[in-house]
């Protein structure tokens, strides 16, 4: 399989990262959106994960505590309207949220919008860091990919856990880099007839209207120095002859 022309002319998409358009038309949520490399759009949108219209939602799920798990706002929202799913899992110990752990769940009819919802675990609350969610951010792709997801939403769901660790534009930021390096290599992997062919179009990553400047602003701060990483990357084959 010979390579196409997306990975050579790579240069052409990081260029079109111009000013961030915001669409704000009467009864649509504020959404702000930047290209990123290899065609996909990021979006930052003022809304939560239990009406997004979406193929995958995706959240973090701080590790289990046994005094407790805090569910707030957004959390609480989601969990209730999955009749307690979440909070049922983690209580029983099957879903500890261990730093990578992935769990997808069917979302049961008439409980929320997304399609299907999956859960990554990023491990103890005292551990967050940007490499935590960077790291979140590559599963999320190659889950993405795996599942055929071709619009995707994020919600890190950290605040509605009780953690104010981490500034939210600089973890969604994070996110975005994982996110978006992972998926170079998802892209050049299918190029050399390595991974299945699938295209991941869009990503939403969902604020609420108090970090929603911010994170607007980071994500696409990120989503150009990103681009220019990539631009560096050794473009050989992985296969050697």
């Amino acid at each position: 399989m010979k390579p196409r022309n997306t990975l050579r002319n790579l240069g052409f998409y990081v260029t079109t990262i111009v000013a961030l358009s915001l669409s704000a038309w009467a009864g649509e949520p504020a959404k702000k959106s930047v290209a990123a490399p290899h065609g996909q759009t990021i979006s930052v949108e003022m809304i939560g994960p239990v009406t997004q219209s979406t193929d995958l939602q995706i959240i973090c799920v701080l590790k289990h505590d046994p005094a407790g798990d805090k569910y707030i706002e957004a959390m609480d929202d989601l969990n209730q309207k999955l009749h307690r799913i979440i909070s049922s899992l983690r209580e029983r110990g099957e879903f500890a949220g261990e730093l990578g752990e992935t769990l997808l769940i069917i979302p049961p009819a008439n409980s929320i919008t997304p399609k299907r919802l999956l859960l990554i675990g990023i491990g103890e609350e005292s551990a967050l860091s940007l490499e935590r969610l960077a790291l979140v951010g590559g599963i999320a792709v190659r889950e993405s990919a795996r599942l055929r997801a071709a619009n995707v939403s994020f919600a890190p769901t950290l605040r509605d856990q009780g953690s104010g660790r981490i500034d939210v534009g600089e973890g969604d930021a994070a996110f975005t880099r994982g996110w978006i390096l992972a998926y170079d290599t998802e892209v050049r992997l299918q190029e050399q007839g390595l991974s299945p062919a699938n295209s991941v179009v869009s990503l939403t990553i969902e604020a609420g209207a108090k970090y929603f400047d911010g994170a607007a602003t980071k994500i696409a701060d990120a989503v150009a120095a990103v681009g220019a990483t990539i631009q560096k990357r050794d473009a050989a084959p992985y296969a050697s002859n």
